[in-house]
């Protein structure tokens, strides 16, 4: 996948669960991203993160390590 739809999907499930009350947000995406996101996919966003994560929302970058 490219890296701007990788970017555009994770930021996506970010926007949502930012929505929704709570400490435990970033547990929320990264369970979302287990369930939901092929192996290489998630393998693929753990890569782009440790290189920088240009563009990612906080809250991914923050579920990631969760991963």
């Amino acid at each position: 996948m490219s890296p701007d739809k990788m970017v555009y999907m994770a930021n996506q499930i970010a926007t949502f669960f930012q929505s929704q009350p709570g400490p435990d947000q970033a547990e929320h995406v990264a369970e979302h991203l287990r369930d939901f996101w092929e192996p290489r996919m998630r393998q693929q966003l753990k890569t782009y993160v440790a290189e920088g994560g240009k563009g990612l929302n906080d809250l991914v970058l923050r579920a990631v390590p969760l991963l």
